[in-house]
């Protein structure tokens, strides 16, 4: 198909949609404001029609804010009343030691043990 027969049908399909927004418009009783499209875009790009980022409203925030001064509640009455908390509910996980890690740290007590003077 040809290009140029394809952007003549879209430019008649475009004028055509326009015209009956615009009747509508004046059905409707408000004035008609020709809005251009940007030649770089549509106006729908990501972020386009949004000034800023995403906000939290301040109920939402307080709600949070309630849910966690819950959690920190119930988990000094655990630690006070010497009731460990359960493991799902543990917030740091055990540390963990790889065997790099391990060789590394071995070698450095070794490497301390000589400076020292002593042979490990």
């Amino acid at each position: 198909m040809d290009i140029n027969r394809m952007l003549s049908d879209l430019r008649t399909e475009h004028d055509r949609i326009t015209q009956a927004i615009a009747a509508l418009e004046a059905l409707d009783g408000t004035p008609a404001a020709k809005q251009e499209i940007p030649i770089g875009g549509t106006g729908f790009e990501f972020g386009a029609n949004k000034p800023g980022g995403r906000h939290i409203s301040a109920a939402g925030r307080a709600r949070i804010a309630a849910a966690a001064r819950k959690r920190w509640a119930e988990r000094r009455k655990q630690v006070v009343s010497g009731k460990q908390p359960s493991p799902a509910k543990e917030i740091v996980p055990a540390r963990h030691i790889g065997a790099a890690t391990r060789k590394s740290e071995l070698a450095k007590k070794r490497w301390a043990a000589r400076k020292k003077g002593k042979t490990a």
